[in-house]
């Protein structure tokens, strides 16, 4: 007999779950990714012409080859192939039910040629390009409105040779905002996986505005899955961000070992008014098995740009070495949104200077309009199980006066700190166990046994927090 929901059904469903975060996370986990999905339809780039010099300009090869494929998006999609060579090309566009497959010794060059990179529209939870008033150069890599779009193969590459732009950037002779080497936008069934990247002239993949729907129990399957994938930049190339969702939900990163030069991963949702406005936030993101380093940035970063709000992060198993920061919440007045319910868990540091840094005064504002009384809401942030080698500040976590964050719990913590005054803690509250160094006077009061429902997705019992899980991932590194 077929049992039918009634109204009190769901409303009993929801409110176990709202009361209930543990219950969402525990059935939350990164979907396989469909990057070995068989097209019925394959052409490779060389039969459009395509020269594999790297000297030869491809872009019409590339545009006229996903022109073509496009003839079979409603006949189950289409394949791209990329064979071994030196494929340089200007931006080009990407289609829906498409997969892009880069043999091993396929190499995609981005032109040094700025006249190959279209100039755009700015994003409208930006208002503005990034870095300079006005529009902002496409990326090499784009897509738009597209469904089931993958981007694999046997670890080919793709390199942005960004050197140019990083050049034009700092001698301030740039027209427009920089381009990313990847980005899609408002799209759903992203798979990218198996793939090296080299050199972005700015941020590395962009996913952005990319959302999926919620059904009951559960959320539907990940919009966007970055998966075994390798980004690299030169540690001193400015702002070569390597993988920063903004505005999305639904997005899976693992596998990745990503060496570049600023934060590895960056969650965003847009910036001060215009991010106010268009109110697009980032949600459920997962993120595990992230290994790399960063002299000038964070292994993960959230903000500056939060202004759609960031909610429900779940990151696990991360290595950092070599870096600047572990995990840094960036915000300032005049971004309004939020943070919370972020959950960091299995995280080990070496060589690095600041383990978690929380910054409420990060400044950089779009234009003069933005309205410094809209403050940020920093709430339920939980860290815990983390060790640290040659770590020089255990965290400096800095709010906002007037706006405190709270409920910032860190439990089963055990850093080697280099520095006399390891915790430097102003306009936070929250709770703490087991944590060493002996943790900042606002953090001070024990999480267990009066406070552990304020700490979010933390155990009841002391017994699990103590009861570490990460031992056999930590050491085969």
């Amino acid at each position: 007999m077929r049992r039918f929901f009634t109204v009190l059904d769901v409303l009993l469903v929801l409110l176990l779950l709202s009361e209930a975060p543990w219950a969402v996370w525990g059935s939350l986990h990164c979907d396989q990714t469909s990057s070995g999905v068989i097209r019925p339809h394959s052409v490779a780039i060389t039969e459009f012409g395509a020269v594999g010099d790297g000297v030869t300009l491809n872009t019409k090869a590339f545009q006229n080859a996903i022109f073509y494929l496009n003839s079979f998006a409603d006949k189950g999609g289409a394949q791209l192939f990329v064979p071994a060579g030196r494929w340089l090309t200007g931006s080009f566009d990407l289609i829906s039910h498409l997969t892009l497959w880069l043999d091993k010794d396929a190499v995609i060059l981005g032109s040094m040629n700025s006249n190959d990179w279209p100039v755009v529209d700015p994003l409208p939870s930006y208002g503005r390009g990034r870095e300079l008033p006005g529009k902002r150069h496409r990326s090499l890599i784009y897509g738009c409105n597209l469904t089931d779009v993958i981007i694999t193969g046997d670890n080919g590459t793709i390199d942005g040779q960004g050197s140019i732009w990083w050049d034009w950037f700092r001698k301030e002779t740039l027209g427009y905002t920089r381009p990313h080497l990847v980005e899609f936008i408002n799209s759903t069934g992203v798979v990218i996986s198996n793939v090296t990247f080299l050199n972005s002239p700015f941020w590395t993949i962009h996913p952005v505005y990319c959302r999926g729907e919620l059904r009951l129990f559960f959320w539907m399957n990940s919009q966007v899955v970055v998966q075994n994938v390798t980004i690299l930049a030169p540690l001193d190339s400015p702002n070569t961000d390597g993988i920063d969702p903004d505005s999305c939900n639904d997005v899976c990163i693992e596998d990745c070992y990503i060496s570049t030069g600023d934060d590895l991963v960056a969650i965003k949702s847009g910036w001060d008014e215009y991010g106010i406005s268009y109110a697009r936030p980032c949600t459920n993101i997962i993120i595990r098995r992230l290994v790399g380093e960063t002299n000038s940035s964070a292994g993960i970063a959230i903000g500056s740009e939060m202004s759609g709000g960031v909610s429900e992060v779940h990151a696990e198993s991360l290595q950092f070495f070599n870096s600047k920061t572990g995990i840094r919440i960036k915000t300032s007045p005049g971004r309004g949104g939020y943070v919370r319910n972020v959950y960091i868990s299995d995280m080990y540091l070496v060589d690095v200077n600041i383990a978690i840094r929380f910054t409420g005064q990060f400044g950089e504002h779009p234009d003069e309009f933005y309205d410094p009384t809209a403050l940020p809401i920093i709430e339920n942030i939980t860290v815990k199980d983390v060790m640290g080698e040659n770590i020089k500040f255990a965290g400096l976590l800095e709010g906002i006066e007037g706006d405190n964050f709270v409920n910032i719990c860190l439990s089963n913590i055990t850093l080697n700190v280099t520095t006399e005054s390891p915790w430097n803690c102003s306009y936070i509250h929250g709770y703490s166990d087991l944590v060493s160094p002996e943790v900042c006077e606002p953090l001070g009061e024990r999480i267990y046994p009066r406070h552990s429902l304020d700490c979010y997705h933390l155990p009841t019992h002391l017994g699990s927090v103590s009861n570490r899980k990460r031992g056999s991932w930590l050491l085969s590194w």
